[in-house]
């Protein structure tokens, strides 16, 4: 009698990127907490990726932990220092005391009844972009909706002119591309030029909105005091630029992904058309069932043990898979179904967990309803005009090009 052997996580693999999901059942099976390639330990059951990204004992700021004299490119070029590092004033790659600072100054400009007031505006963008496809009989997804709506939404949030989101859309895009593990020292030098750029024109507008407050977001990141304290000029900038990077381009494949799941599960689709309340509750099951961040990294500051008795060592990098987590049958009864209202999907881990929980998934969420609903709704006959294509991205999940009849 033979055993079947594991597969190995491997997300350069053009198969695995196409459809990552019967590799992770077969991982979560067969080798759930399995050494990668890249050395770090690959988790794929939900309860042991949850365990992770609860702990005060995995840090995300894996290069304080870790630190990195020097880094390589896959080429073996050096990775030249950056002009411009916000490392130590992001809160995404931050531990405790400052991470818990940063995220209560900036989290008041995220609440629910902020987003709220933003719902109309989004609903307004959304329907020109489905007026615009109606008359033409289709779009093209990523680049007629997916990916203008959220960044001239996060711009009107941060009350950026309108006369230079076109050369913040182009810097954002070649920061964005040093996100994945693939990068080039071309892009490397491209993303550097862009960031300075962006810190540069952020000065001229951070300068102007401290004389002039108003009701956006940018005024209230300015105004934002936590017991006395405020964010510093450098905080504010880190702040801004991850807020484009992270929250446009992750809502971005949200819609992408999420739509093309509806096209696949048309009675569902016929649900949203069917139920108005059917609203915020869609974003978190496509979330789940194809979210857009398909794992992150921690670093084990102090030993953790998994439910099964797996010891992680300090030092350990370790790679929760949040896209094998979310198809966890133990936690998410036929996972490879999307089912809208299913019970407890808000359980999924899309949005990471712990106190790094997303910032902006209120908007996000938002976002993703609006856009998706409103074209599923309005266009009763939606459906490919062309076969999808996939990006070649591995640390984010989406589609290139979506074309759509309608």
């Amino acid at each position: 009698m033979t055993t079947e052997a594991a597969p190995i996580f491997n997300p350069l693999d053009p198969i695995f990127r196409a459809n990552p999901y019967p590799t992770y059942h077969r991982l979560r099976e067969l080798d759930p907490v399995q050494r990668s390639l890249f050395g770090s330990l690959v988790l794929t059951r939900y309860e042991d990726c949850a365990k992770v990204l609860r702990s005060p004992h995995a840090s995300a700021d894996i290069e304080r932990h870790l630190g990195y004299p020097e880094r390589r490119l896959f080429t073996g070029e050096e990775v030249p220092p950056p002009t411009i590092s916000f490392r130590d004033s992001s809160m995404l790659n931050l531990d405790p005391p400052t991470h818990t600072r940063l995220r209560a100054l900036t989290a008041r400009a995220f609440t629910p009844k902020a987003i709220d007031a933003w719902r109309p505006r989004m609903q307004v963008i959304v329907d020109t972009v489905v007026d615009d496809a109606l008359a033409a009989g289709g779009l093209e997804l990523i680049a007629d909706l997916a990916f203008p709506f959220p960044f001239q939404v996060i711009s009107e949030l941060l009350g950026i002119p309108v006369s230079d989101r076109d050369e913040m859309r182009s810097w954002s895009q070649a920061i964005t591309r040093t996100l994945e593990p693939m990068v080039t020292l071309a892009e490397l030098r491209a993303a550097d030029t862009a960031l300075v750029a962006m810190v540069g024109y952020l000065e001229r507008v951070i300068s102007d909105r401290r004389r002039h407050l108003g009701e956006d977001v940018l005024s209230g990141l300015i105004a934002a005091e936590e017991a006395g304290d405020r964010l510093s000029t450098e905080e504010l900038f880190a702040t801004v630029v991850l807020l484009y990077l992270a929250g446009h381009e992750t809502t971005v494949n949200l819609v992408g992904n999420g739509t093309l799941a509806l096209l696949g599960a048309p009675e569902q689709a016929a649900r949203i058309r069917a139920e108005p309340t059917l609203d915020l509750d869609v974003a978190d099951e496509l979330l789940r069932f194809d979210g857009p961040v398909q794992f992150t990294v921690r670093v084990i500051t102090a030993p953790l043990e998994l439910d099964d008795g797996t010891q992680l060592s300090v030092g350990e990098i370790v790679m929760p898979v949040l896209g094998a987590a979310n198809h966890d049958p133990s936690v998410f009864p036929s996972p490879d179904e999307v089912v809208l209202q299913r019970p407890d999907a808000n359980r999924h881990l899309g949005f990471s967990s712990g106190i790094h929980f997303c910032l902006g998934s209120m908007l996000a969420r938002a976002e993703a309803a609006t856009a998706i609903n409103t074209l599923i709704r309005r266009c009763p006959t939606l459906e490919l005009a062309a076969e999808p294509d996939w990006s070649d991205r591995i640390t984010l999940r989406g589609l290139r090009r979506l074309p759509l009849q309608c």
